[in-house]
């Protein structure tokens, strides 16, 4: 039986492989951001490299939400839901650009239109849900849970801006899933097994 504010459904090796996870992915989307932002645009090996980080966060983000249960309560399984959703959406959007060949976040945007726009919209919005879900369930750091929050407002703020202005901000919602599997891996989690 698992005790303290996590699951009942984790075992601790399994909550240490969704804090790796979340880390180790979260380093990787971070790292494609920093080399796009290097080189002024996508290539190949960038996209690619987004894409295994991109096609991971559903997985790690619904099992963040699962380490959290049952404190993380509603709003933090819709915005896990909604979050995981937005990013297979993101995840199909690279596989696009590699497929046509675009250039910059730019041509794809401006190729995909509204419909970016409003998966978009669903990332910062689950984006808040879940930050305001980690902050309430005191299960992991609430640190993260403030930092996911900004940082989904920052990356929606700085669509457009300079590149360096845009990497701040991916970094800020890099470090707060990062922070959370961090935490998982090596700090003393809520999640325990009892006998």
């Amino acid at each position: 039986m698992i005790s303290g504010g996590g699951s009942r459904l984790l075992t601790p090796a399994a909550t240490r492989r969704i804090g790796l996870a979340a880390l180790g992915f979260s380093v990787v989307y971070f790292l494609s951001d920093v080399i796009e932002a290097i080189q002024g645009g996508f290539s190949d090996g960038q996209l690619w490299l987004t894409l295994v980080g991109e096609a991971a966060i559903p997985f790690f983000v619904i099992g963040l939400f699962l380490v959290q249960r049952p404190a993380i309560g509603r709003l933090g399984l819709v915005a896990a839901i909604a979050y995981a959703y937005a990013f297979v959406y993101f995840t199909g959007t690279v596989i696009y650009a590699l497929v046509e060949h675009i250039h910059d976040y730019s041509d794809l945007s401006d190729e995909l239109g509204g419909v970016m726009f409003i998966h978009g919209i669903v990332m910062v919005l689950a984006g808040i849900g879940f930050g305001v879900a980690t902050i309430r369930a005191g299960v992991l750091p609430r640190w993260t849970g403030a930092t996911l929050i900004a940082g989904v407002v920052a990356v929606a703020a700085t669509q457009g801006a300079p590149a360096g202005v845009e990497l701040v901000a991916a970094g800020i919602r890099a470090l707060a899933f990062a922070g959370m599997g961090a935490f998982l891996v090596f700090g003393r989690p809520a999640v325990t097994v009892s006998p």
